[in-house]
C-alpha cells in the first residue's frame, strides 16, 4: 500500500491507542521505523512514554553546523562520502520505482544482487556479509520480498521522501534513547541529535551495523529494554 512515513504513524497510533487499547507505549525505530517513530513523537506525544532510535533521522544539511566540532566535521565528512558513493540506490528508488519494480519482480537473480549489495555494505562484517548474516538468513530476507512480488510497494516511501516535506518538524519533547551502532550508514555527533531529540539514553555499541536488530538481537534488545525502563 502506498502510504506516506506520517500516514503510516497514525496509522500505528491508531493501532496501539484505540484498536488495542493502550493509554500510552513506547515506539522503537531503525531505517523507515525511525523516522516513523520520530513523527509519532511528534505528533503523538500524549501517547507515547519514550522512543528508541538506531538510526538518528537528522536532516543531511551541512547548514545546520555553524563553526562544526571535531565530531561534527568527522559526521560531515562521512555524509559526504555516503551521498557520493551510497546514494544512487535512493535515486532510482525515489524517482522511477516502477520501472525498477519491474525489473526486480522479473528476475530473482536481479532481485538477490539489489539486497545482498547492501547487506555487504552495511552489516558489521570484515569485507563478507556472511560475517554478520548467514546465507539462510539472507536469503529468507530476499525470498520474502520474491514470493510476495511486494520489492515495488517497498519503494515507496523512497519516492514520497522525495516528493514531500520533511516529516519531522521542530524540537521533540518525548525521551528519546539512542542506541549508536559502529557500522550504521550515517552517525551524526550527540550534540546534533540533541537539535531535535530529547535524548536521556545515549549508547555506542561495540559491534553491529544497520541492520542491528537482526545482526545483534541480544545486544538490541538489551539496550532497548534499558532505555524504556528509565523512561517509565
Amino acid at each position: 500500500p502506498r502510504k506516506s512515513l506520517a500516514e503510516i504513524g497514525a496509522i500505528f497510533d491508531t493501532l496501539m491507542h484505540e484498536r488495542l487499547g493502550y493509554a500510552r507505549y513506547g515506539a522503537q525505530g531503525g531505517d523507515w521505523g525511525s523516522f516513523v517513530t520520530a513523527w509519532l513523537a511528534a505528533n503523538r506525544a500524549e501517547h507515547l512514554i519514550g522512543i528508541h532510535l538506531n538510526l538518528m533521522p537528522l536532516k543531511r544539511d551541512a547548514a545546520m553546523f555553524t563553526n562544526p566540532s571535531p565530531a561534527e566535521r568527522l559526521y560531515l565528512d562521512e555524509l559526504q562520502a555516503w551521498l557520493k558513493e551510497e546514494t544512487g540506490y535512493q535515486a532510482i528508488q525515489g524517482t522511477r520505482p516502477q520501472t525498477l519494480a519491474f525489473a526486480l519482480s522479473d528476475s530473482p537473480a536481479g532481485l538477490a544482487a539489489w539486497i545482498a549489495e547492501k547487506y555487504r555494505a552495511w552489516t558489521d562484517n570484515g569485507g563478507d556479509s556472511r560475517d554478520a548474516l548467514t546465507t539462510d538468513e539472507m536469503l529468507g530476507n530476499i525470498s520474502l520480498y520474491w514470493f510476495t512480488n511486494c520489492i515495488g510497494a517497498s519503494f515507496f516511501p523512497y519516492y514520497a521522501r522525495m516528493h514531500g516535506p520533511w516529516p519531522i518538524d521542530g524540537k521533540i519533547a518525548v525521551p528519546a534513547g539512542y542506541c549508536q551502532f559502529p557500522r550504521e550508514i550515517l552517525r551524526p555527533p550527540r550534540a546534533a541529535a540533541e537539535r531535535v531529540f530529547n535524548i536521556t539514553r545515549w549508547s555506542v555499541m561495540e559491534k553491529g551495523g544497520h541492520f542491528a536488530a537482526w545482526e545483534e538481537p541480544l545486544l538490541f534488545a538489551s539496550e532497548m529494554r534499558a532505555a524504556f525502563k528509565s523512561s517509565r
